[in-house]
């Protein structure tokens, strides 16, 4: 155990945060995403939700204030008639509690965040049973 490090950041999420630099981008998944064949490094973080890790992980990272966008959102089809997940509310307050400024949020297409989502440093995989819980979120860097 160390001191100021949330219990719920493993030792394997520590050293992914460590490693990634400015502009490196992490894909916090739901339980429903297929992390295992999209390519990247994936960190397995079962049982614990997507929210409390976001919380957890903005207490130690940074996010990129030199881009509109550091935080994306995979965006629900409009066959859903205007459903807006209530976890991004979640993300919302766990944004706001970090003092880090999001900015705007963006809300990619499935296929796009899909084919972005190969590119990014890991995909955190959780146990999160909420649809449309998918972030990725783009490390800015230490002042």
């Amino acid at each position: 155990m160390l001191k100021g490090i949330p219990s719920i950041i493993s030792p394997e999420l520590l050293e992914l945060l460590m490693e990634m630099g400015h502009g490196d981008e992490l894909l916090i998944s739901d339980g429903n995403f297929p992390a295992a064949t999209r390519g990247p490094r994936v960190v397995r973080a079962d049982g614990h939700g997507v929210a409390e890790l976001l919380a957890a992980i903005l207490r130690l990272f940074p996010l990129d204030a030199s881009v509109d966008s550091p935080v994306a959102l995979m965006k629900v089809p409009e066959s859903a008639g205007g459903y807006t997940p209530p976890i991004w509310a979640e993300y919302r307050r766990a944004i706001a509690a970090s003092g880090e400024d999001a900015r705007e949020i963006a809300l990619v297409p499935k296929p796009e965040f899909l084919e972005r989502s190969a590119h990014v440093a890991a995909i955190l995989a959780t146990g999160e049973p909420a649809l449309y819980a998918n972030i990725i979120i783009r490390k800015g860097v230490v002042a």
